[in-house]
């Protein structure tokens, strides 16, 4: 009777740091089979980590451009331009999918807002003047910036 092979960590024969995809792959398809002993497990755990901070930066990034053209459109009526409608509506298109997918993030959405909305308005001042147009605290409920009907 031939003796099975010693079993060899996935993460020591160094396929993640050589062939990222490839790893991915081998790590999918040892799930799929259930060879719990083929898994990675400590680069998957990084990467499944990776994942959910993935997901809360999608948040942030839609938050904030969606908050950056919400001051622009109220602090300048008469310069309003279609992109920035565009871009409200599909910011919060974007965001509304992800918390969709995620209920979870809503809250962090929640918590976010007022930091958020402070780098929005540092950008949105080195873009308008006058700058003192803008509000120094979100002028907008979480309500209103998940509203698709909403437009300051």
């Amino acid at each position: 009777m031939a003796a099975e092979p010693a079993l060899r960590r996935p993460s020591e024969d160094g396929l993640y740091e050589a062939d990222y995809y490839a790893w991915v792959q081998a790590q999918v398809s040892a799930l799929e089979r259930g060879d719990m002993a083929a898994l990675d497990v400590t680069h998957l755990a990084d990467e499944v980590a990776d994942l959910g901070r993935s997901e809360k930066h999608r948040v942030e990034s839609n938050l904030n451009a969606l908050l950056l053209h919400l001051v622009k459109w109220m602090c300048q009526p008469d310069r309003r331009k279609g992109g920035w409608e565009v871009s409200i509506r599909e910011h919060r298109k974007r965001l509304l999918r992800d918390l969709a997918d995620s209920p979870s993030l809503k809250r962090h959405a929640s918590e976010i807002v007022a930091e958020e909305y402070d780098l929005a308005r540092r950008r949105a001042a080195v873009q308008m003047q006058p700058r003192d147009t803008i509000p120094e605290h979100c002028p907008f409920t979480i309500a209103q910036i998940l509203d698709p009907e909403f437009l300051p």
